[in-house]
């Protein structure tokens, strides 16, 4: 039988062995999603341009000709041609302080005020059951 000490060596043996391939995986797939995120970056400047090109040339060829002559089918033409947009500077987020941020999280009542002029409205209340209502919610025994 192993001791406390054999046993404890050998789970930490296992678990260095799982969290190395733990690392590793999740290293590769990192590393991979940036690639991928690249790639489509370049490919949606590609077909951005491709629209380009397409629309400034459309007077003088139409995407049915183009596709006779590149054997690029004429719905991909027409869909680079209509779905191209202008690239756009991503927009900033705004900034909050963190006092704003903890308030909010915490849940802070809102200081707002009714408009000048106008009343506050009470909450309504909802009226008292009265016998009869309560009669009717109570189940009847099986019998």
């Amino acid at each position: 039988m192993a001791t406390t000490e054999e046993i404890e060596r050998r789970v930490e043996e296992a678990d260095a062995a799982r969290s190395a391939r733990r690392a590793a995986a999740a290293k590769r797939v990192g590393e991979l999603a940036q690639r991928r995120a690249e790639v489509a970056e370049t490919l949606a400047d590609i077909e951005r341009e491709l629209g380009d090109v397409l629309a400034e040339s459309s007077d003088v060829i139409g995407v049915d000709e183009l596709a006779k002559f590149t054997d690029v089918p004429a719905a991909d033409l027409d869909q680079w041609f209509t779905h191209r947009k202008a690239a756009r500077p991503k927009r900033k987020r705004a900034t909050t302080t963190s006092a704003t941020r903890s308030e909010t999280r915490a849940g802070t009542p809102s200081t707002k005020k009714p408009s000048v002029g106008q009343p506050a409205t009470p909450p309504e209340v909802a009226p008292p059951r009265t016998a009869v209502e309560e009669s009717t919610r109570t189940p009847v025994p099986v019998t």
